[in-house]
């Protein structure tokens, strides 16, 4: 019996040295790619970081056969700019870092489940349905529609809040505010409740539009406040937490399609690597974010209770949910 266990583990180490050498075999044998990655945010945010871990990861498991030329701080352009590029043939951008919101306003509409206001009520919330079916459906969704994408990985740059120019301390100061407004429907349906005026603002201008008046408040992840010094204009914030800063890193179909199963398996193992990596950053970078903030003079304000916010957006709430009612449920049910 001994004997024969003996044999049954000695065939499946083998067997595991095997396919580990004809694995290796083949990424020998492949010749070297470099793929560019375009990210907006600086390389010091929680977005930039995470690009930076999928980089690292992807050319330590490719034995350098792959290499990431990752572009941050808006380099390459704008996400609009970068998209233009992307859904091209022949496109000289492989790879990008998007948010929930920008992957709604090129079609995905499950992905706009995702930031409709106070659907994650903590991370926790998020990263469990992250790891669902539910959550790999959403993923997928570049590819079903024809888009000309395919998603990777998720990522999280922690909860959305407002920043401004003057002080925030509840739903009542909305009222003729100027706040940039992004196009998608839910920021449009979110100011509206608040009875803010929706300002347009490209992301590039955002802390000159903020300087000269021509808006009084923003909203971003604290992180971005901080690494784009959106404090310097608009010293304070107020913690409404209104969406999750939800990200899905995409690649191109064409590109996607161009590699080995070998490759692709890469990329998506130095995906979760990511994820992970973003998950346990996420909230440790707030905390350090925070401590900077008031060193440098920022006002943080807590929300005790965020129900008046809930009631001013219900309307803007019904309708994304609409969207698809069933997946939004279930993206619900992973609250703990």
């Amino acid at each position: 019996m001994k004997k024969s266990l003996f044999s049954v583990m000695f065939s499946i180490v083998a067997l595991t040295t095997l396919i580990s050498c004809f694995e290796k075999k083949n990424l020998n044998d492949e010749k070297e790619i470099t793929l560019v990655m375009a990210e907006v945010n600086p390389a010091e945010t929680i977005a930039g970081q995470m690009d930076q871990a999928f980089k690292q990861k992807v050319e330590e498991l490719s034995n350098g056969k792959i290499k990431i030329d990752l572009q941050c701080a808006g380099i390459l352009g704008d996400v609009d700019s970068v998209m233009a590029l992307m859904l091209k043939p022949n496109s000289t951008i492989q790879i990008h870092r998007m948010s929930a919101v920008n992957m709604a306003m090129y079609g995905c509409k499950k992905s706009s489940l995702l930031s409709v206001p106070f659907t994650f009520s903590s991370k926790e919330h998020f990263w469990d349905f992250a790891s669902s079916k539910e959550g790999q459906e959403i993923l997928n969704e570049p590819t079903e529609i024809g888009l000309g994408l395919k998603g990777l990985f998720y990522g999280e740059e922690g909860f959305r809040h407002f920043f401004s120019t003057k002080k925030i301390e509840g739903v009542g100061d909305f009222e003729n505010l100027k706040v940039r407004g992004t196009n998608d429907e839910a920021m449009q349906g979110l100011l509206a409740g608040l009875k803010a005026d929706s300002i347009p603002v490209n992301y590039a201008d955002l802390y000159v539009a903020l300087q000269t008046g021509i808006i009084d408040a923003a909203e971003q992840p604290i992180a971005n406040y901080l690494a784009n010094h959106f404090h310097q204009v608009a010293p304070y914030m107020i913690f409404d937490g209104h969406t999750l800063g939800v990200m899905e890193t995409v690649i191109t179909s064409e590109c996607w399609n161009s590699l080995t199963q070998n490759q692709q398996n890469i990329l998506l193992e130095a995906g979760k690597y990511a994820s992970d990596f973003c998950k346990n950053l996420s909230q440790t970078e707030e905390d350090k974010v925070k401590e900077e903030l008031l060193k440098e003079g920022a006002t943080l304000t807590e929300v005790k209770d965020i129900k008046p916010w809930q009631e001013a957006c219900k309307n803007v709430i019904k309708k994304g949910a609409a969207v698809d009612e069933k997946l939004y449920e279930e993206i619900l049910s992973y609250a703990k």
